[in-house]
């Protein structure tokens, strides 16, 4: 039986389809995902994400600790920020994408996918053996709440005490939403501007209600996870599960850059990525833009005449550019922008050709 958000009831008040996600009950779309698209990429969207895993690291030596256990400097990143960054197998395959923030010298707050969370947190307090450092899942003990697009600053502004303009693209805050307590954080994962707020589960339905009464000025709208879906291909973002898995190594997907090799010390999966990075990629993440309105799905072949180059990893008919769009890994030698190749969608060769990521980027 799926797990319900502490916002279940106002999304079934409001008329939301749903789907297990994760685990999780979680609203699919509200009136249409084309609408809550447009409206997230013009004025304002509101999500609930509560289905994403919160984990704790906490001690004198949970940086350090951290820094073993992923691919990222965690130590170096100030209070008050936060970093994109993933846990890796020892082969160097991708385990999770995650966001840790720091909320202290000695604390930090590791959010996982829905269905990785608790992996994930088996992991980390596996990997904190021998330091002084403490992992404890906080998961129930959160909702999440994200407002996002052009207008959030505005319409999260008119409800929190917290001061919105000196907040910085990845970081956080402690501040005050409809008289709660909340971390708020400029994060997100649609590419626009916008703020993810951490609250108790009991106050979530409060929260959403006052952000949605202050959005009505500005356009916003309930936004399930179809247009969340669009929003990140979009903006090249991978979703796990898709473009990232353990069979995947950072590197193929334009990711190498989160892999710190010259933090001090070991760390979990370091001589395996390095062994990989030198290699190099025999297979690449790249966008695909074909003409129509025909777009390749997930597990699509991609083709170069008659021989299979590629498979399509996530695909859609891109509402703001009006075309259809698809991330794909492809052989190397195929990766180069401009390059022509055909998608066998449902038996029928369909020309695309190679593009950079991402398909938007934000004025």
């Amino acid at each position: 039986m799926s797990t319900l958000s502490p916002l279940d009831a106002v999304h079934t008040a409001a008329g939301a389809s749903f789907i297990d996600f994760g685990g999780w009950r979680m609203p699919v779309r509200y009136t249409g995902e084309l609408a809550e698209h447009r409206a997230v990429r013009e004025a304002a969207g509101i999500f609930d994400l509560s289905h994403m895993g919160e984990i704790e690291v906490s001690g004198p030596e949970a940086a350090r600790m951290l820094d073993f256990a992923l691919v990222g400097h965690l130590s170096a990143v100030p209070v008050g920020r936060a970093r994109y960054t993933m846990m890796c197998h020892d082969n160097g395959g991708i385990l999770d994408d995650l966001v840790v923030y720091r909320l202290a010298a000695d604390r930090f707050l590791v959010v996982a996918n829905a269905a990785n969370a608790q992996v994930i947190y088996v992991l980390l307090r596996d990997r904190a053996h021998g330091f002084a450092a403490e992992v404890t899942d906080r998961t129930t003990e959160f909702a999440l709440i994200a407002v996002q697009g052009p207008r959030s600053a505005a319409i999260v502004g008119a409800v929190a005490e917290a001061d919105l303009a000196g907040l910085k693209y990845y970081a956080s805050t402690a501040a005050r939403v409809a008289d709660t307590d909340v971390l708020l954080a400029r994060t997100g994962y649609t590419g626009e501007d916008g703020f993810e707020v951490y609250c108790p589960p009991d106050r979530a339905a409060g929260i959403w209600g006052a952000l949605v009464e202050a959005g009505q000025p500005h356009g916003l709208r309930p936004a399930g996870l179809a247009c969340r879906d669009t929003l990140r291909l979009e903006a090249g973002m991978p979703l796990y599960g898709n473009e990232l898995h353990v069979g995947i190594a950072p590197f193929e997907v334009g990711l190498g850059r989160v892999v710190k090799f010259d933090k001090p010390g070991a760390f979990v999966g370091r001589k395996a990525l390095a062994a990989r990075q030198q290699a190099g990629a025999d297979r690449i993440l790249v966008g695909l833009v074909g003409d129509g309105r025909r777009a390749g799905r997930h597990g699509y072949a991609v083709f170069d005449g008659d021989a299979e180059v590629g498979i399509v990893t996530s695909g859609a008919l891109s509402p703001t550019l009006g075309r259809p769009i698809a991330m794909a890994m492809v052989t190397a030698k195929y990766a180069e922008p401009g390059t022509a190749l055909t998608v066998d969608i449902r038996g029928r060769r369909e020309p695309v050709e190679v593009a950079s990521l991402p398909f938007y980027s934000r004025p």
